[in-house]
């Protein structure tokens, strides 16, 4: 029995006056999966979010979240959190009036876990919002998107703000709460080795257009580093996708999507090596880019 997804998007575009920040995107989100959405600053990340959570007017195509359009449904938005680095929040509101806020908005808001987060972030519930640090700004963003719990969140990178530290307890706390209570959770990052073991599914967005839309262990095993000689390295990529390719010294070093068997690199001695979220998605980003 198929699952409906949770977001269902057909050919959907976003234009402001000649520029196609979203060009003819499709794809689902499905129940329950962490997802990254990454991509290049003004690759359209953010504008697709915005078309999402009922933010923006699309150009052309459908989009239904809990099978219904956003925009202006009540019913729908309740269910959605939207996080984002750049978060605003009225002049006179304190740290506990945001949350106060949450708990009333958000239907599955966890009251307890919220002040679990506030106590692990250290955050002053009793100081005005714009008084606060960026670091402390990006944990109350982090502290409501987590503790609403809903049914599709999405975060735009509003952990760019907290140190090393408080960005590995956001992880953990993030990942630790999905396994108890699972959500579709969407995360727009930049840092995208940090979250690699995070992802479940990535979507990469590059000049408004969808180029991989793929589970992340598939790529990962998928996707090697193959380095050797020259005429070496052409025999075992000849049926693979080339993403990018070096000359260093008397060696080649092709970084390719496809099999490359791992007996014949030893005999031709060829050296293997796995290739990183990150990595792969600057090769696939540089490569449409030149296409």
């Amino acid at each position: 029995m198929t699952t409906t997804p949770v977001v269902s998007v057909q050919g959907v575009s976003k234009r402001f006056g000649s520029v196609a920040a979203v060009d003819d995107v499709s794809f689902d989100l499905r129940r329950n999966g962490i997802y990254g959405l990454l991509g290049r600053n003004g690759a359209g990340k953010t504008t697709l979010m915005q078309l999402l959570t009922g933010q923006q007017f699309a150009t052309g195509g459908t989009i239904r979240v809990l099978g219904a359009d956003p925009v202006e449904n009540s019913q729908v938005l309740r269910q959605v959190s939207f996080v984002k680095e750049s978060q605003r929040y009225p002049d006179t509101f304190k740290v506990r009036h945001v949350l106060l806020a949450g708990r009333l908005l958000f239907p599955e808001w966890d009251e307890a876990f919220a002040r679990s987060l506030v106590a692990d972030f250290q955050l002053p519930v009793g100081r005005l919002v714009k008084k606060l640090s960026r670091g402390m700004l990006s944990a109350l963003g982090v502290t409501v998107g987590l503790a609403s719990r809903a049914p599709l969140t999405f975060f735009d990178e509003p952990y760019l703000g907290l140190d090393a530290v408080s960005r590995q307890l956001f992880y953990d706390r993030l990942l630790a709460d999905y396994a108890e209570h699972p959500r579709t959770v969407v995360l727009s990052t930049h840092l995208i080795d940090e979250v690699g073991d995070l992802i479940e599914h990535v979507l990469l967005i590059e000049r408004g257009r969808i180029v991989l839309d793929e589970a992340a262990d598939a790529l990962r095993g998928q996707v090697v580093t193959v380095t050797g000689p020259a005429p070496a390295v052409d025999r075992l990529t000849v049926n693979t996708d080339e993403l990018h390719r070096e000359q260093l010294g008397p060696l080649t070093r092709a970084t390719v999507r496809g099999a490359v068997p791992a007996g014949a690199a030893r005999e031709a001695g060829v050296q293997l090596e796995p290739v990183s979220l990150q990595q792969l998605v600057v090769r696939i980003t540089a490569r449409k880019a030149a296409s």
